[in-house]
């Protein structure tokens, strides 16, 4: 059990109403923690970049007695063993996309249905908004704890058959997609074979050749180097996917209200620590899986596929309630 301090600067602070943020000696008392943070992706994606922010900065804020040990490349499991195991206090948190945590709290998918948001920005004021936080509460319905938003970004189509230029070039493709329905229904409408499975299954069925295609942002592409399986890549940019920095209830619960600020701040300042240096590396990257021959196309007909998915909005449009149509408020 975590000892709990009393009387600190935070705490007369509160008591006095006024705001103050824990400092480093505020946790002077506290006994030694130590967080296992997983996640299923390389140590080039940013995740890892996310992660090792956060662990920067809540070593340095709680003055090194909450230190976080990171587990990537899957070494823990899937995303949804990693949350199964959250839930039930084996695991202690994540870097999670947001797609499996929809099959834990179905509403979190509204943030995926295809070109819902027309920008980077648009989704970040979403996310960090009353909308996004709201949905991110109710994650403690399901015994887990969001504490903010990192990203996976805006997902593009790659595959190894023909290049893509409209819904018509899709026609029988197999696509992997996460283990989402929006996903699967959105990659159905536009003509593919849509294929649910985890992750790591995924990069060896490129490999063999026992699925055509993948939709993921160009960090994905270029950090597991997809463009050895994958000749083309269409910038679809056909959803943007969050990811969430996300604990199992049980360990977040042990956590004093200072601890527990420290590490909502720190998630969410990773968080946008995350999103920026993503912004910066998309064209790098890109230039790169060019230079290793990778086909880019960078105009693809959009107006047909925004057109051809509107059965996903037709179904999925009362299932989100008044989500949908706030979000749709904000972006409009």
């Amino acid at each position: 059990m975590l000892r709990r301090s009393f009387l600190t600067t935070a705490a007369v602070a509160a008591l006095m109403g006024t705001a103050v943020q824990a400092a480093p000696e505020d946790f002077a008392d506290m006994e030694q923690v130590n967080l296992r943070l997983a996640h299923v992706v390389n140590e080039q994606d940013g995740f890892h970049v996310a992660a090792e922010r956060f662990a920067e900065l809540v070593d340095e804020r709680t003055g090194g007695k909450i230190s976080v040990e990171i587990f990537p490349n899957a070494t823990l499991g899937d995303e949804r063993t990693l949350l199964e195991g959250m839930q039930i206090g084996s695991i202690d948190m994540g870097v999670i996309t947001a797609g499996p945590v929809s099959n834990f709290l179905p509403e979190m998918a509204v943030f995926e249905l295809p070109f819902l948001f027309p920008s980077n920005e648009a989704a970040y004021e979403v996310l960090d908004g009353e909308v996004g936080q709201e949905v991110l509460g109710r994650l403690e319905n399901v015994n887990l704890k969001g504490l903010a938003y990192a990203e996976r970004g805006f997902r593009n189509l790659t595959n190894s058959v023909r290049p893509v230029a409209s819904p018509d070039d899709m026609d029988g493709m197999r696509i992997r997609v996460m283990e989402n329905p929006v996903y699967i229904d959105t990659f159905r409408e536009l003509g593919a074979n849509a294929i649910p499975m985890a992750w790591t299954e995924a990069l060896t069925a490129m490999q063999q050749d026992t699925i055509d295609g993948q939709e993921n942002p160009v960090g994905v592409v270029h950090s597991f180097k997809l463009d050895e399986t994958q000749d083309y890549m269409t910038m679809t940019r056909h959803s943007y996917a969050p990811a969430i920095f996300v604990m199992g209830l049980p360990v977040w619960n042990q956590f004093s209200g200072e601890a527990q600020q420290v590490l909502m701040d720190s998630a969410q300042d990773a968080a946008e620590y995350e999103r920026a240096h993503n912004a910066e590396m998309e064209e790098q990257q890109m230039d790169e899986l060019r230079e290793r021959g990778m086909e880019i196309d960078m105009n693809p007909d959009l107006d047909a596929f925004k057109a051809q998915i509107q059965p996903v909005y037709e179904q999925y449009g009362e299932e989100f309630g008044d989500l949908l149509s706030r979000i749709q408020s904000q972006t409009n």
